[in-house]
């Protein structure tokens, strides 16, 4: 694969870098030397997996293999705010384009996610039918629907065809990309909001300090901000080094999200770990002064003190590398008595494993996902490893399945099992084994939670 040679310096600033952003439309990456957040130049190296492709470059199956772009992903700290964050921005155009093939509603653990955070809302801060929702990178429209259906106003801004499916289920949805133009616009639309959300986007998109603004901009005086984002807590101590790929320009602890909002003007009022992507937080954000800030909020500051360290940062590196070469040993003796190994689920995070471990269709005969799946009938990225359909695994009936979407895998394998699987299962992270039954890793799953 190609990589990225030519690549050019950033910095963090809170107003748009016009060059920076002509750079990036060309197509090519970022080099970031600066805090995407304080601007400091003191950036210490935790992890670098190499040079990945974008996750959702996947070419048709039977397409002839050519030469594909790569970047290079290294996860680094900021010493100042400590901001986790990757060392390289891509074109977002290339990480998210229309045929963007993730929708939120295909997976049950967001579904009840987003059903719980409404329920949340309405017991936190209750609302009224005339207060407005808005949903920054709102996808399908899964999260707004619950307040929709609640008898709330909602808007969703999202840049992909996912937001087709939205409108089409009645969640009025502009089509664009979060930016300080959107938020204008939003407001133009349907005035001020009472809450803006951003579950799983608020890590992803670029010039962070512009869409901070752009958020406290459609928010009323008293309005609230929630973002949803993986936890550096939790990726750390479960090892999911498979969610570090360039869509995650940002790997947020409470401690450097309390750094970035209340440079601002807004602080934390409430905080909550929730279980989603392989553990995730909840921040509850308000102006400051408006809202009374929870005694979850110095807990979970207090608790990070301890739990994000140079020791910490140390022991997930090596935990990486361990967990690497273990799964290699695992396949290799799997594959020296000639038992076929299928994987199952094809999400963003298993193109990092994937690549980062090295796997190929000499290892992995495909990939299922269920059907319906936009990616259903694509290569994995980076590789010829087939994407099928799921009833692939009860009529070919494979010695193993590997689960790539292993931090659902209690939910998982009852599914398969009552199809009709009657293999073991092989989930990867954080210690790579072999299990017959999802009481064997419902603790991990508890841990990562």
């Amino acid at each position: 694969m190609k990589r990225a040679k030519k690549t050019k310096k950033v910095t963090a600033k809170k107003s748009t870098n016009k060059a920076k952003n002509l750079a990036i439309g060309t197509g090519g990456s970022i080099a970031v030397e600066k805090c995407q957040v304080c601007n400091s130049k003191d950036l210490k190296s935790i992890l670098f997996l190499g040079y990945l492709p974008p996750v959702n470059t996947m070419p048709a199956v039977g397409t002839q293999p050519k030469e594909q772009p790569s970047y290079p992903a290294e996860m680094l700290q900021c010493e100042k705010c400590q901001l986790v964050q990757i060392g390289c921005v891509v074109d977002p155009e290339i990480l998210f384009p229309p045929s963007y093939p993730y929708t939120s509603g295909t997976t049950k653990i967001l579904r009840e996610n987003f059903a719980e955070l409404y329920r949340e809302v309405m017991s936190l801060y209750p609302l009224t039918p005339k207060d407005l929702v808005v949903d920054v990178g709102s996808n399908d429209g899964t999260l707004l629907s619950n307040f929709h259906l609640g008898g709330h106003k909602v808007l969703g801004i999202e840049p992909t065809n996912a937001g087709k499916i939205a409108r089409k289920n009645g969640i009025d949805t502009m089509t664009a990309f979060f930016n300080k133009k959107a938020a204008k616009a939003a407001v133009a639309k349907k005035g001020k909001a009472s809450i803006v959300t951003a579950a799983n986007v608020f890590a992803h998109i670029e010039d962070v300090h512009s869409i901070v603004e752009g958020i406290a901009s459609m928010l009323k005086d008293d309005g609230i901000f929630i973002s949803e984002s993986h936890y550096l807590v939790s990726l750390l101590e479960t090892v999911q080094y498979d969610t570090i790929y360039h869509e995650h320009l940002r790997y947020y602890s409470v401690t450097a999200l309390k750094y970035l909002l209340e440079s601002h003007g807004l602080e934390i009022i409430h905080v909550k770990k929730i279980p989603t992507h392989g553990g995730s937080v909840r921040v509850y954000a308000a102006k400051k002064g408006k809202r009374t800030v929870r005694p979850t909020v110095q807990q979970v500051l207090n608790a990070e003190k301890t739990q994000i360290s140079e020791g910490s940062l140390r022991r997930f590196r090596d935990k990486v590398v361990q967990s690497k070469t273990g799964l290699h040993a695992l396949l290799n003796d799997i594959k020296k008595r000639g038992e076929k190994v299928y994987a199952v689920g094809a999400p963003s995070r298993a193109s990092t494993l994937i690549n980062y471990v090295g796997l190929d269709d000499g290892i992995i005969d495909c990939v299922l996902e269920i059907q319906g799946s936009y990616k259903i009938g694509k290569y994995v990225p980076g590789t010829t490893i087939p994407v099928l359909e799921e009833s692939k695994l009860v009529t070919d009936q494979p010695a193993y399945a590997l689960l790539l979407s292993w931090h659902i895998a209690s939910e998982l394998i009852p599914k398969l099992t009552a199809k009709g699987f009657r293999g073991k299962f092989i989930v990867p992270l954080p210690n790579p084994r072999i299990v017959s039954s999802a009481t064997e890793v419902s603790h991990v799953e508890a841990a990562a939670a």
